[in-house]
């Protein structure tokens, strides 16, 4: 996957790209981003991080009140949450690369909180050159997107989660994707019993993922040696 270099309406994440693609160099390019006017009321940009070599990268939506405070995502309630499916599915964290399809968080004000509020699909399609450099620099192996607009923001905007959740598709871009849904929406839940269904659903989703890293490693083992 190329970054574009264009936007239809407008400037794009595209104009602030390095001309050297590493994860440091987009990390540092990424501060001064200014491709659509979620910068204007953010903290920060919230870049992805984690093993430069990472078969598996994981894509929510966009950083929240906390990562946007300390400019690293999946620090707050969901991350915690994403952290415990990760060790129950036998991921460590520390193998994997995670981001967000907006590296700027949105919100509106609630008395004195500061409330997520839903992305624009120009506002994830301004932010996506970055995400396919990251795609690009990492080559995962397993795509793993978590919620409707991760999953919108590389799948196309017609993609419904629901109907898709735990599906593998093979996009062009890396061997195999599957869709879930964003940990957030499970703190969301009230009922105890109901939570705990929804995060072992959850967790199998994040198993199936996983699992289909074997299929690399059968492949290989089958492949013909070279004499």
């Amino acid at each position: 996957m190329t970054a574009r270099k264009e936007r239809q309406g407008g400037r794009s994440a595209a104009d602030f790209l390095p001309e050297k693609f590493t994860i440091p160099e987009l990390q540092k390019a990424s501060r001064s981003c200014e491709g659509c006017d979620l910068y204007k009321r953010a903290t920060q940009t919230v870049f992805g991080e984690g093993s430069p070599r990472a078969r598996i990268m994981l894509v929510g939506e966009q950083p929240g009140d906390k990562e946007d405070l300390e400019g690293r995502p999946f620090v707050g309630p969901a991350g915690r949450i994403l952290a415990q499916g990760l060790t129950k599915a036998g991921i460590p964290r520390e193998n994997v690369y995670v981001t967000n399809a907006v590296k700027h968080f949105k919100w509106i004000p609630r008395g004195k909180r500061r409330i997520h509020d839903k992305p624009r699909m120009s506002e994830i399609e301004a932010c996506r050159p970055w995400l396919e450099a990251e795609i690009a620099v990492i080559k995962p192996l397993v795509v793993i997107c978590l919620g409707a607009t991760a999953a919108r923001a590389l799948m196309g905007p017609k993609f419904r989660l629901m109907e898709n959740r735990g599906r593998v598709f093979e996009p062009f871009w890396a061997p195999w994707l599957v869709a879930t849904v964003h940990p957030s929406s499970l703190l969301r839940l009230q009922e105890h019993e109901e939570r705990m269904r929804a995060f072992q659903l959850f967790v199998a989703d994040l198993k199936k993922a996983a699992s289909l890293l074997g299929r690399e490693s059968k492949s290989m083992e089958e492949a013909e040696p070279v004499l």
